[in-house]
């Protein structure tokens, strides 16, 4: 059966510097992406790749 499912999400406040804020926005537009999908896309690849993780698994 078909079922419609909503993920979930919460809001979070961080602090970044501008510089690197600025970078996101030009790659974020540059790609026609939300910031806030390329700042989720960036942060799990940078866990699914952080090799301190993978060698306690």
């Amino acid at each position: 059966m078909f079922e419609i499912k909503k993920p979930s999400a919460s809001n979070k406040t961080i602090r970044m510097p501008d510089s690197l804020i600025e970078k996101l926005e030009m790659l974020a537009a540059k790609h026609d992406i939300s910031f806030n999908q390329l700042v989720v896309q960036c942060c799990e690849y940078a866990l699914d790749n952080l090799s301190d993780i993978k060698s306690k698994k």
